[in-house]
């Protein structure tokens, strides 16, 4: 594929004119003659001094630090020079409280110089996680190819990360694969698609679209929070039949979490799978500017799960997306919309019950304002896994259970005749979550959410706004506090 050079990169994701080069002249480490004479006609070739290029630009108005690599200098590869520009980079924008935008194109290592550029790989992970905990966006851009040292150091500590659609992506180049290992990877296994399946990065976006997708993505990670006022329930009916409630959450046109982000969402960048070679789309997570709020979003999607349950990979992708918001320093909402989680041998390899339990602990323990969001369905551990929060909002019609109705019916009577009286014995209902404290607004819908979509999510996402916004002004400790007393209260 044609390759971008590395200031036109910039030049397309920035606004005109804006670059301003943080560079000085690379140090060279004495170089032998040929080493020299190869870093000479790169310079010829690239116009560059080095393989990356730091400093820093506005991106839609907004000051930001850009790193990026030059794959046509010596294949991109990070020697001692580079590591030291890159790492300084990282330091300034982090002293300067700026967000970083970064873009590998790299073979890796620099092996003219061997293992003593290899251990810099060191210094620029300390440099990029101290970004982090300062709390300070990192956005990746990964371009054809990135390999090796840089793709297993400042490549895949984004926050958000996306590639270029075709690009080689991948820890051993495909020439060293060969060599060493004597057959090549099989085709398509190291590209930026196949790693956006596996949950290995976010998304692959053109270089066309990558502007707007990291204008959206600081809109809503630096964006001051202003919830849109507060919002009051209009009366709730409170003599509904739970059934009447089960029924209407497993309508297949009831709104679910995508209708939520298509009509009320002003941002909304997906984030896909753990990070770590996992996928599980059950489970959507994202960052989201709802209700003049930013946050990170954590929510079980409905149309997912009418072909696969919620696995045990979907809660370890909602883990990534608690620890983000802790990160980030941005509140939290969870959506619980499931059947039940899944129940199958493959789950119970896959540690399915340590999973809940990691997602109850964290959640309940987690430093940011968390609102969570029971929009339907709400079946058994998979359910509970993403309920605790600070405050809770219920549809009318939502409800929350150990078991579905026609399972405890099995339980209790040997056969799922007796689900509607089960769900009404077991108090599962939004308005009996509300009185023993589960639940803090309910949500009405009028008198059916499928019947009335866009109103009845408009109502959820104000009903949540508001409550976030009440969070955001309270002392942290206090709201800690309050929210291990709420649980610890419950009978």
């Amino acid at each position: 594929m044609t390759r971008t050079h590395v200031l036109d990169v910039l030049a397309a994701v920035l606004d005109d004119g804006s670059f301003v080069s943080w560079d000085t002249p690379a140090e060279q480490p004495d170089p032998s003659q040929e080493y020299a004479a190869q870093l000479a006609r790169a310079r010829d070739r690239t116009g560059l001094d080095e393989a990356v290029v730091t400093g820093e630009g506005r991106l839609g108005g907004r000051r930001v630090a850009v790193a990026a690599s030059e794959f046509s200098f010596l294949a991109g590869s990070i020697g001692s020079a580079a590591s030291e520009r890159l790492t300084r980079a990282f330091e300034r924008a982090t002293f300067e409280g700026l967000p970083m935008l970064a873009s590998p194109s790299s073979g890796g290592t620099r092996m003219q110089e061997g293992t003593a550029a290899f251990i810099q790989m060191v210094k620029i992970g300390q440099a990029v996680a101290a970004h982090r905990r300062a709390g300070l966006p990192y956005l990746v851009y990964l371009r054809d190819p990135t390999t090796g040292g840089v793709l297993a150091s400042w490549g895949s500590l984004g926050h958000l990360t996306v590639a270029e659609p075709g690009a080689l992506i991948g820890f051993l180049g495909p020439r060293v694969r060969e060599v060493i290992h004597g057959t090549p990877f099989p085709e398509g296994v190291q590209t930026s698609e196949n790693l956006t399946r596996r949950g290995v990065i976010d998304g692959v976006v053109p270089i066309e679209g990558l502007r707007e997708t990291a204008i959206a993505a600081l809109d809503v990670l630096l964006t001051p929070q202003a919830p849109e006022g507060q919002h009051v329930a209009p009366g709730v009916e409170e003599d509904r039949p739970a059934w009447s409630s089960v029924e209407a959450t497993r309508r297949s046109d009831r709104p679910g979490l995508r209708e939520l982000l298509h009509h009320t969402a002003t941002r909304f960048i997906p984030l896909r799978g753990t990070g770590s070679g996992e996928s599980d789309l059950s489970v959507i997570l994202g960052l989201a500017r709802l209700g003049g709020v930013s946050c990170v979003l954590v929510g079980q999607d409905r149309q997912a799960q009418q072909s696969a349950y919620l696995g045990p990979a979907a809660l370890r992708v909602a883990q990534r997306g608690f620890a983000l918001a802790e990160e980030l320093d941005l509140p939290l909402i969870t959506v619980i919309d499931t059947p039940g989680a899944d129940l199958s041998t493959e789950a119970e390899h896959g540690g399915m019950a340590g999973e809940i339990a990691r997602c109850l602990a964290n959640l309940a323990t987690v430093a940011v304002p968390v609102v969570s969001v029971i929009l339907g369905e709400g079946t058994g551990g998979g359910a509970l896994a993403l309920m605790p929060a600070d405050r809770t909002v219920c549809a009318q019609n939502g409800w929350i259970a150990p078991l579905p109705p026609e399972g405890a019916s099995a339980i209790v009577h040997r056969d799922g005749s007796r689900a509607p009286q089960m769900a009404e014995a077991h108090h599962i209902r939004a308005v009996d979550l509300l009185a023993m404290g589960a639940v803090d607004e309910i949500v009405p819908e009028q008198p059916d959410a499928a019947e009335e979509p866009e109103a009845f999510c408009r109502r959820v996402v104000a009903a949540t706004a508001a409550h976030l916004g009440e969070l955001l002004s309270q002392d942290q400790q206090a709201r800690l506090t309050a929210r291990h007393d709420r649980y610890r209260r419950m009978r």
